[in-house]
């Protein structure tokens, strides 16, 4: 499914976790499917992951989305005054997902992105307003109460990256999901999945099985 403001979904007045968890399971819902196996890539990582903490869900798939969202502020608020400004917001989505690209993914496939790619500054700002406009102490606490929906049962958790989130990781995830598994697939960047979609599907297979 898109999320609300992307691909073929429409728009919405908030585009906060919450909301996105919502649709999710509202879809699962109309699709007659109790507990399904989730998978989200980037902002779809965090919505799958917020939807899991509330909702019966098989599994729980996170590809490339730390969760350590308090640590993603510094660079965003580097970036907020250009963000707003809707002369400069293009320039600066363009550079982040350059940066975001890695060193592996084919120059075919990063095209095909980055022609698909239609940044709505409406919608980026509304994912991210909680980032830029509360303090990082306030994000981690938020982020920290929505994991301890997953201390009640052991859902089978699983968070791929391209790039290493950083040694300590692990363990955080680990401490509130405690079935969690982290894998890192050096220098793949931001897309993993697409870098050789094989392995992701071999990768998806071996976990649910």
């Amino acid at each position: 499914m898109d999320l609300r403001g992307h691909g073929e979904s429409g728009t919405a007045e908030r585009y906060d976790l919450e909301a996105m968890a919502g649709d999710v399971i509202a879809v699962a819902s109309a699709a007659e499917a109790p507990s399904p196996n989730l998978v989200g890539h980037s902002l779809g990582g965090a919505v799958v992951s917020a939807v899991g903490a509330v909702a019966p869900v098989n599994s729980v798939v996170n590809v490339d989305q730390s969760l350590q969202l308090g640590a993603f502020k510094d660079q965003l608020v580097a970036a907020e005054e250009a963000l707003r400004d809707p002369a400069s917001f293009a320039v600066v989505i363009d550079a982040l997902f350059d940066q975001l690209r890695g060193p592996v993914l084919s120059d075919a496939e990063f095209a095909r992105l980055s022609s698909n790619r239609n940044a709505d500054q409406n919608v980026v700002l509304g994912v991210w307003e909680m980032i830029l406009t509360s303090p990082a102490e306030e994000i981690t606490a938020t982020v920290e109460a929505a994991l301890s929906g997953y201390a009640a049962d052991n859902t089978p958790y699983l968070s791929l990256f391209g790039a290493d989130p950083g040694p300590e990781y692990a363990a955080w995830l680990a401490g509130f999901i405690s079935s969690s598994q982290v894998e890192v697939w050096d220098d793949f960047g931001h897309y993993p999945h697409l870098v050789d979609p094989d392995r992701f599907v071999d990768l998806l297979r071996q976990f649910w099985g």
